[in-house]
């Protein structure tokens, strides 16, 4: 098998999780080597019609974007939408931010009945708050209004699918995905999967990110949180709690010493956003009471064989604490296809937020 199939394939599998080590392999230190793969793209684009784009009508079913009943690996994954700012230079049209949490990417493997990663498109990409925010990281990014993934997404079947929730916005979809197509994949390929949570929680309140059953590893996540008074951030004192393979709630495996330490930050956030290949924080507006933040994983990707868990748990006293809501997404490979441990809460993806440049103000 090809050089670059091996090593993508084995980081999906957690046996490279240093892309610095990826990096020193031959695909990387000698481009001019010829590697015979089969390379392909899915795409909306339809060169009978001239059409670029799917359209995907307000309260409709799903519109399948991409589909292949071979095995492959997705290498890249890019999109982008109007309705969120504007449409097709249309000035009549009417747009909301909200179609970024209304809009919902769903990916299948293998023929699996379940989606594996199942998100609202901002939250996916890194950003919850209802907003665009250009930002680029080494596996995820808003990019001058596009939205990419490089995670490596190997199958044995796929099917990618978008369904808009909004209840009056049309979307149409622009979407491209590079793969390569393989005769077989090794039996150690990682599938990947994304889950999303939303909700308000009380001050002392767990917040549980991912609570997985199987065998896998941990890459990461990205969590956007909103306190419900202005000029509040204490939700960021509370370190996380990780549990591998062990139900015992009293022992967590690892333990840290502050939300934002545990993304690369400190003091809340001091010197505002900005954005690394492995860490950032594509928003930050204290007065709005508002921050986004990712982490990813690779030499520090979080391997378990029966379970995992993560929780966020303020350690300071509720009387110094006041309610916030959140909405995570949490990224893995796990040894085979598998069901999320819940679906998407359809009822609350807008419960949440204040929203730049409207009066929208859902908060209870």
């Amino acid at each position: 098998m090809e050089v670059f199939i091996q090593i993508a394939l084995l980081f999906a599998a957690g046996e490279i999780a240093n892309l610095d080590e990826w990096r020193r392999a031959e695909m990387f230190t000698n481009l001019s080597d010829l590697r015979h793969v089969t390379s392909k793209q899915f795409t909306t684009f339809d060169p009978v019609t001239r059409s670029k784009t799917k359209n995907v009508l307000p309260g409709g079913p799903a519109v399948t974007l991409a589909e292949s009943g071979k095995p492959g690996m997705i290498t890249r994954m890019w999109l982008t939408f109007p309705g969120w700012f504007w449409r097709h230079w249309d000035t009549a049209s009417v747009n909301e931010p909200s179609t970024l949490k209304k809009l919902i990417l769903r990916i299948y493997w293998d023929g699996e009945a379940s989606p594996s990663v199942e998100a609202p498109i901002g939250d996916f990409f890194g950003n919850g708050h209802c907003e665009f925010q250009h930002y680029t990281s080494r596996y995820l990014g808003m990019s001058s209004g596009g939205f990419y993934s490089y995670f490596p997404m190997p199958y044995e079947k796929v099917r990618i699918e978008v369904q808009n929730l909004h209840d009056s916005i049309p979307v149409d979809v622009f979407f491209n995905a590079n793969y390569e197509e393989y005769d077989e994949l090794p039996a150690n390929a990682g599938r990947f999967h994304c889950l999303f949570r939303t909700g308000r929680l009380g001050a002392e309140d767990p917040l549980r990110m991912a609570d997985i059953r199987g065998r896998g590893h941990y890459v990461g996540c990205s969590l956007s949180m909103q306190g419900e008074p202005l000029n509040y951030l204490s939700y960021l004192e509370a370190p996380e709690y990780i549990y591998i393979d062990t139900e015992d709630r009293e022992k967590p495996t690892i333990v840290g010493t502050g939300l934002e330490d545990y993304f690369n930050g400190g003091w809340y956030f001091r010197d505002g956003d900005f954005h690394g290949d492995l860490h950032g924080v594509p928003v930050k507006d204290t007065l709005r009471s508002m921050i986004s933040m990712y982490r990813f994983h690779e030499r520090d990707a979080i391997a378990f064989q029966e379970s995992f868990s993560l929780a966020f748990v303020n350690p300071w006293a509720g009387s110094h604490l006041k309610p916030y809501w959140f909405a995570s997404t949490a990224y893995w490979y796990q040894d085979r296809a598998a069901a999320l441990p819940d679906r998407l809460p359809v009822d609350k993806l807008m419960s949440m937020y204040r929203i730049r440049d409207t009066d929208h103000q859902s908060i209870p």
